[in-house]
């Protein structure tokens, strides 16, 4: 506690002895090894904060130099775990210091691996991996250069170190000296690691110096098999990979400085993996490496030559023509034969797994980057990048496959029930190369569908792949008529004993892009009830979610069609939501069933709110810490929960206090907090306004002087909303907001959408709440320091002038409207501006009007009547409960009640009526004869 204080105090005060005293205390052996290790510990911490030149309390240059000079003094530290930590704070120091001010580092580590002392050696060439490793991570020019400049250097001997430990370690692995040989075997993976660093990273063309380095070291295998029970077979495996990662590191960075080691590659791995070589010698992860090297050179865009081969560079064709010359028909076909008859069987692991641990086996992980690591989803993408290259010289051979095991097969042979398995896996992993070749629709009928209904027990692992194969089939080349039949299978399949058969079975049935619920809903009821069932068989969290992912679609296909069928699936999620409070992942795939379910359900989803309503508030309150996953899902949730919710409760208002706290998030969920309001102001604007319009308004005003205009536009968006949907009361609860677009438009706001908001937001209030539009027009005369109507002028003349901004015609006709609304007016002001609303009233009119060409006359098209009842279609989803509001709602909204045509004469003739004859016709002569000509046409029949 003393030695820990003492270094406290230290750290507190930064000051140069500190270093000294730490230095002194973990390089003298004979102190406890716990003060030791906490003194290496505080110096190594001590680094980014008192080394650098700037830092508070910093180093001086003589200090840094003795402490610098006492690291590298001596290479003897007995204790693995403190070395590790003083070969890092060397690196640390080296990082920031090497080359410049510590040239004397690589040098002496390069004198300190040579001495013939087997402790020294190993602490100096343990530095000097972590050295060059952090030294290549380096990222700015200048010192990625120096990186350069310091391999250049020392590549050389760095190859010679690994040849000679590596030479040594052969030559010491039959004496049974397993101490010796353990500490040569980790100084050759300490010399590779080195090496590793240095070719990847440390060269612009390593091509001029790799040859040296990919000398043939597969003795190293061979000595893999002496002795199984061999103390270095752990290590030698993992040298043994790392020398294949050196491989794969290259080619991924220097794809055409690897050119000159494709074909030795090439034929190191295939022998190795595809022939009698590697047997006994190989061991799992070695062949996974193989085949990723072999894939990624496959695969690699840098050797696949143009179309045109004159538009190709002559290192992808001399790539491109070593790896033809090496892929050989005969190559190829065993490639391929030995994938399918070998690797892809299943082995005795895996159906011994499948017995004892079925949910295990079906979650095994076989996505994202599980290739790089793991056996068979190695082989299988291996398989479909070479199957794709290679298509026209290995589709015979697949069908040719494919074409002796016609028929059914002996149950009682498990070996030729296995090679069926895995022909049928390659022909699924095929399929998009196959598809001109197979007639799938034909096999399904006469092979696939036969071998579904057989039920032996034996023939499990068939019913398994060949219900996994239509399912990659289906959106590939398969006819819908025979859909139905399909949907028969899986309902029996459903009623399997063995759980991995249902698992893989219960994936397929609406997977499929040419879906069609008609066929699907006979099936329906039964399907449901047998996934249900296997949901509450399922103990494992991940099958729990797939089968819930598979439920989810159903209801997602079929819509408000799962309305009599989900009844015990309701009951059911509360309790797999509560058994579920430690898994996150498995609470997010009941929100996405939920919200298919509130979808499928509409209105009726209210009847959910008990358990629907306390899901939202838990996964949308950033203060729970579930959040963190829960939150997009329960946002999404929580939206359409408002979309298909027939009417307000209190328990649903009070979710919202949830709000506040995500927009001061600012995060990408942005968009769907402002659709959740909008949710709210469309369902209950007067009761979720009087309630939360207050804390909501101070919350936007932040957001906009934050956020983007993007942003500033969806802001506006839900202002425009609660002044479109009410009237009266919206002006009053975002009065703070007002002003601002008010000032945004008399100073001409700059970005076009955001003006265009902004005029969308006055036109409301100037439109359908003139006594408030009155009232802000004072304000912000005295905050101007101007009168009114100077003001009032200063606005319309701004709008007119930007009317270009507004491109949707809802919008245009909005602000038609409204500045007509200023109309009949004896305001010298506004009739000074007569020409402009005038130029926008015919605007709005063409935007709007559309001829008859029966009648010639003009006709608004933006009209809404109460007998309009859109028609939907079978394809289309029946209108939500929001929907209806929004039709409710447009038939109340001026734009499309109010005809413009009619509204412009109405307009017209009371200020005629109101200036006189005489008056009218002097304003009438301020605008353009051709807009004049253009409102009459508009105008006739009135």
């Amino acid at each position: 506690m003393e030695t820990r204080l003492l270094f406290a105090k230290g750290e507190g005060e930064g000051v140069g002895w500190t270093r000294s005293l730490g230095l002194n205390i973990f390089t003298n052996h004979s102190l406890d090894i716990n003060v030791r290790w906490l003194a290496v510990l505080y110096f190594k911490n001590g680094i980014d904060r008192y080394w650098r030149r700037v830092a508070p309390h910093a180093l001086s240059e003589e200090e840094k130099s003795t402490l610098r000079a006492g690291l590298i003094t001596n290479f003897n530290e007995p204790i693995n775990q403190i070395a590790t930590q003083i070969a890092v704070l060397i690196a640390k120091v080296a990082r920031l210091d090497c080359p410049r001010q510590w040239p004397e580092l690589i040098p002496t580590l390069i004198e300190s691996v040579k001495v013939q002392d087997d402790l020294r050696q190993h602490r100096a060439l343990l530095t000097f991996y972590h050295v060059t490793k952090t030294l290549a991570s380096k990222c700015l020019a200048a010192d990625r250069k120096l990186f350069y400049d310091l391999a250049s250097g020392i590549y050389s001997f760095a190859c010679s170190l690994w040849n000679h430990h590596t030479d040594t370690f052969l030559q010491q692995v039959s004496s049974g000296n397993e101490a010796a040989v353990l500490s040569s075997l980790e100084r050759t993976l300490l010399s590779l690691k080195v090496l590793r660093k240095l070719t990847v990273n440390g060269f612009v063309e390593p091509h001029k110096n790799m040859e040296v380095m990919v000398s043939e070291r597969s003795d190293l295998l061979f000595c893999r098999s002496i002795g199984t029970d061999n103390v270095c077979r752990e290590r030698l495996e993992k040298t043994i990979i790392l020398f294949t990662k050196v491989l794969l590191d290259f080619l991924d960075q220097h794809p055409f400085s690897f050119t000159p080691l494709i074909q030795r590659s090439l034929e190191f791995s295939v022998s190795y993996v595809f022939t009698e070589v590697g047997e006994g010698v190989t061991f799992e992860r070695f062949i996974v490496q193989c085949m990723n090297l072999i894939k990624m050179i496959v695969k690699n865009y840098a050797y696949k030559p143009s179309k045109n081969f004159e538009d190709s560079s002559p290192e992808t064709l001399e790539a491109h023509k070593i790896k033809m010359a090496f892929f050989t028909y005969p190559t190829l076909t065993e490639i391929c034969r030995r994938l399918v008859s070998h690797y892809f069987l299943l082995t005795e692991e895996e159906l011994t797994m499948w017995e004892e641990d079925p949910e295990g086996f079906t979650v095994e992980e076989t996505g994202g980057d599980s290739w790089k690591y793991s056996l068979r989803p190695c082989t299988e993408v291996l398989f479909i990048d070479i199957f794709h290259e290679y298509n026209q010289t290995l589709t015979p051979v697949l069908l040719e496959m494919m074409q002796t095991l016609q028929g059914p097969t002996n149950v009682e042979d498990m070996n030729a029930l296995l090679i069926k398995d895995a022909v049928y896996n390659a022909v699924g992993l095929a399929a998009f190369e196959l598809f001109d070749s197979v007639d799938f629709d034909q096999w399904f009928k006469n092979q696939l569908l036969p071998e579904l209904q057989v039920v032996h027990n034996r023939y499990k692992p068939l019913r398994r792949r060949v219900i996994w194969l239509i399912g990659q089939w289906i959106s590939v080349k398969f006819k819908s008529d025979l859909r139905p039949m399909l949907y028969e299978a899986i309902c029996n399949l459903l009623q399997d004993q063995d759980l991995v058969v249902l698992f893989f079975n219960c994936s397929s049935p609406v997977d499929d892009f040419e879906f069609r619920t008609d066929q699907f809903l006979p099936y329906l009821e039964t399907m449901f009830t047998l996934l249900f069932q296997l949901l509450q068989q399922v103990t494992e969290c991940d099958t729990k979610m797939h089968v819930l992912h598979v439920l989810s679609c159903v209801i997602e296909r079929v819509n408000v069609q799962i309305r009599p069928y989900v009844g015990c699936l309701v009951q059911y999620l509360p309790l797999l939501w509560k058994q579920s409070e430690e898994h996150n992942m498995l609470r997010c795939a009941i929100l996405t069933t939920l919200i298919h379910l509130v979808q499928g359900l509409g209105a009726d989803s209210k009847n959910l709110y008990p358990f629907l309503l306390p899901v939202i508030q838990l996964s949308t309150d950033v203060s729970q810490p579930p959040h963190v996953y829960l939150l997009e899902d329960g946002l999404e949730l929580w939206l359409v929960t408002l979309e298909n919710s027939p009417c307000i409760t209190p328990e649903l208002l009070r979710i919202f206090q949830n709000m506040s706290p995500l927009l001061e998030l600012s995060s990408e969920n942005l968009r769907t907090c402002f659709k959740i309001i909008n949710g709210y102001i469309f369902l209950s604007s007067t009761e979720f306004l009087q309630t939360y319009a207050v804390g909501l308004c101070q919350s936007f005003c932040e957001l906009l002087e934050e956020i983007t205009s993007e942003g500033q536009v969806q802001v506006l968006k839900v202002v425009e909303n609660a002044l479109k949907v009410n009237p009266v009361l919206g002006p009053q609860m975002f009065q703070p907001i007002l002003p601002c677009v008010f000032t945004g438009i008399i100073e001409g706001e700059r970005y076009p959408v955001v003006m265009s908001t902004y005029l969308g937001v006055m036109g409301r209030v100037l439109l359908q709440n003139t006594s408030f539009f009155s009232s802000l027009l004072n304000e912000m005369a005295r905050t101007f320091n101007q009168e009114m109507d100077q003001l009032l002028g200063n606005m319309i003349e701004m709008w007119v002038d930007r009317m270009d901004n507004i491109t949707q015609p809802e919008r245009r006709k909005l602000s038609a409207l409204a500045l007509l609304s200023l109309l009949p007016s004896d305001n010298s002001v506004i009739q000074d501006k007569f020409c402009g609303i005038i130029n926008i009233s015919v605007e709005g009119l063409h935007d709007v009007m559309t001829e008859d060409p029966e009648t010639g006359t003009y006709k608004d098209c933006m009209l809404m009547s109460h007998l309009e009842e859109p028609k939907v279609t079978e394809d289309e989803e029946p209108p939500t409960e929001q929907d209806k509001r929004k039709k409710m709602l447009a038939l109340k909204d001026p734009v499309h009640t109010v005809s413009l045509q009619q509204f412009i004469y109405e307009k017209l003739k009371a200020q005629q009526e109101l200036l006189g004859e005489q008056g009218f016709q002097s304003l009438m002569e301020t605008v353009d004869t051709e807009i004049v000509t253009q409102l009459q046409e508009f105008l006739q029949g009135f």
